[in-house]
């Protein structure tokens, strides 16, 4: 069983910045794939970043490349998500997700546990 809290959300401005972090529990999260998706309301869940279990292969949504940056600590057990230039659009609850198996993935059926998600909203 693995264990993901999202920490870091809350109330920026537009042109701000937030750095959310996902905590997980297990000895193996070095071989663990992660994942940032995000909830907008009345919108379905959408993928925003991911990285594989070596931090080799990465991938963001069209609209955060550039802004966003995803990364994760092994010895900390920890993944981010720096979040730069804000935008209204970007208002929604964050989740992390975490993949066993070690390879990046882009949807969220591909991936195993889920945090419980943190708000995030920028206004205008």
């Amino acid at each position: 069983q693995v264990q993901l809290v999202e920490s870091g959300g809350g109330l920026v401005q537009a042109g701000g910045s937030l750095r959310l972090s996902c905590a997980a529990s297990g000895r193996t999260f070095s071989g663990y794939a992660m994942g940032w998706f995000r909830q907008a309301p009345g919108k379905e869940r959408e993928f925003v970043a991911g990285i594989d279990w070596s931090g080799g292969r990465i991938y963001y949504k069209q609209s955060v490349k550039g802004r966003f940056t995803i990364s994760k600590d092994n010895a900390r057990n920890t993944a981010y998500l720096q979040m730069n230039s804000l935008k209204p659009e970007d208002t929604a609850v964050y989740y992390c997700a975490a993949r066993l198996t070690g390879t990046l993935a882009l949807t969220s059926s591909e991936y195993d546990y889920w945090g419980q998600g943190t708000q995030v909203t920028v206004s205008s």
